[in-house]
C-alpha cells in the first residue's frame, strides 16, 4: 500500500516502513506527526485518487532527525560587466519514518 502526500509544497510518494526526507517541520525527534494531505492511495492495482484531497486518508509518520542539505553554489555574472556574485545555500530537512497509511 502506498500513498501520495503533499508537505512543504511538494509531493512524495511513501509506503510503510520507509524513510523520506522533507521540508522542515516544527516537532521534536522522537515525535509522531500526521500527515492529512493525502492526494491518493494506492493499493496494487487499485487506487483512489482525491479531488483535490482523498477524505479520511491520512499517513502517520515519526520525526527521525532535523538536518542541513548539501551546500549548493549559486555564481551569477555579467559578462563585460564587472559583476560576479557567489552565494551559498543549505536547505533545512526533516527525515520522517513512515508508520502506517489510513486510507
Amino acid at each position: 500500500m502506498y500513498a501520495v502526500i503533499k508537505t512543504g509544497g511538494k509531493q512524495y510518494r511513501v509506503a510503510a516502513g520507509e524513510k523520506i526526507k522533507v521540508e522542515q517541520i516544527a516537532a521534536d525527534v522522537g515525535q509522531e506527526i500526521v500527515l492529512d494531505q493525502v492526494l491518493a492511495v494506492g493499493n496494487g492495482a487499485d487506487i483512489k485518487v482525491g479531488t483535490p484531497l482523498v477524505s479520511g486518508a491520512s499517513v502517520k509518520a515519526t520525526v527521525v532527525a532535523h538536518g542541513k542539505h548539501d551546500k549548493i553554489r549559486i555564481f551569477k555574472m555579467r559578462r563585460r560587466k564587472h559583476y560576479q556574485k557567489r552565494q551559498g545555500h543549505r536547505q533545512l530537512f526533516t527525515e520522517l519514518q513512515i508508520a502506517s497509511i489510513q486510507a
